[in-house]
């Protein structure tokens, strides 16, 4: 896996992997617009797209009937610097006709202990938790 960060101006980089998939990101910086999430959101990002992943693949699997899937991530930083994360919250709101919520539950837990290498990653510098909910499909 590669990836490339090339700075563009000001604190705006453009960012690109081998896929060909691109992102810009930075902050704001003098008259510059923040162009794109930071360097820090795209972890949250990263993270809660890797958990999402797994929990919907799970329940797939399972043949459970999900219909939506939504993980929302949030986080705090040390006052200091290097300002890592200390604590993460990814609170999963799962849609679908029926779902058993100790399935979800399940494909939840299974994210956290076994498959997510993000997660797994960030629970080295931070405190990771779980949440999840379970809405019913129209």
């Amino acid at each position: 896996m590669k990836a490339r960060v090339t700075w563009v101006e000001a604190r705006t980089f453009a960012g690109a992997v081998e896929s060909g998939h691109a992102i810009v990101l930075g902050s704001a910086h003098g008259d510059h617009p923040k162009p794109g999430p930071s360097p820090m959101e795209l972890l949250l990002i990263g993270t809660g797209g890797c958990a999402a992943y797994d929990v919907v693949h799970i329940l797939e699997r399972g043949r459970a009937p999900i219909a939506g899937c939504v993980c929302e991530v949030s986080a705090d930083r040390a006052e200091t610097d290097p300002r890592v994360f200390t604590r993460i919250e990814m609170r999963f709101i799962v849609t679908g006709r029926g779902l058993d919520p100790k399935a979800v539950e399940r494909a939840v837990q299974l994210s956290a202990e076994k498959y997510c290498s993000a997660s797994a990653m960030m629970a080295k510098a931070a405190e990771v938790t779980h949440r999840f909910e379970v809405v019913e499909a129209p």
